[in-house]
C-alpha cells in the first residue's frame, strides 16, 4: 500500500499529467470517474444520513493527522448542518512545502468535485469556501434540509447520541 506521503504528490502529479495530455477537462473527467465509484462516504451517508459525514471525516481526517474542527447540528428527523473547518490540510500543506516539483494548480478542487455532487444524491447540499487553500485551509458546510428516510434518520440520531456519550465519558476521565 502506498503511504500518504507518497500518495499526495503522486495524486497531484497525476492531475498535472492528465491536464498536459488532454486539458483540464481530463482532470475533471477523472474526478467524476472517482466520484461515481462506491465509497465509504456514500456508505456512511446511506446508513446514517448527515451523521455519516461526521463519521466519515472523523475517521479520515484523524488518520491524515489534519488540524480540523467539525460542528454537527443534527435534528432528530435527520435534518441539520455539518461543518468542517480545515485549519490545516496536511495534503495541501505537504504540497506547498515541496520545492522539487510544482503541485497541480487546482489540487484542492478535487474535494469540491468529489464530495458535493455525491452528497447531493442523498439530499445534502454543500457550501465550500476555498478562499484559503494557499494556506492549506478551507471550510466545507453540508446541509440536509429535507428529512431522509425515517430509518436512516433514526440510525443517524442513535449513532450521534452514542458518539456524544463516548465523548462525554472520555472527557470525564
Amino acid at each position: 500500500m502506498i503511504s500518504c506521503t507518497e500518495f499526495i504528490p503522486s495524486y497531484s502529479l497525476l492531475f498535472s499529467w492528465l491536464e498536459e495530455q488532454d486539458g483540464y477537462s481530463a482532470v475533471t473527467d477523472y474526478w467524476a470517474y472517482i466520484r461515481d465509484r462506491p465509497s465509504a462516504l456514500a456508505n456512511y451517508v446511506e446508513q446514517y444520513g448527515l451523521f455519516g459525514c461526521f463519521k466519515y471525516w472523523t475517521h479520515t481526517l484523524n488518520e491524515e493527522a489534519a488540524d480540523f474542527v467539525m460542528d454537527l447540528y443534527l435534528n432528530r428527523d435527520g435534518t441539520g448542518e455539518f461543518t468542517l473547518n480545515m485549519r490545516y490540510c496536511p495534503s495541501k500543506g505537504r504540497l506547498l512545502e515541496y520545492d522539487h516539483f510544482k503541485p497541480h494548480h487546482d489540487y484542492c478542487a478535487h474535494c469540491a468535485a468529489l464530495y458535493p455532487p455525491r452528497l447531493a444524491e442523498f439530499g445534502i447540499r454543500a457550501d465550500i469556501d476555498e478562499s484559503r487553500v494557499d494556506q492549506a485551509a478551507c471550510r466545507e458546510s453540508y446541509f440536509m434540509d429535507t428529512p431522509p428516510d425515517p430509518a436512516v434518520a433514526a440510525a443517524g440520531w442513535a449513532a450521534a447520541q452514542e458518539a456524544l456519550a463516548k465523548l462525554n465519558a472520555e472527557s470525564a476521565k
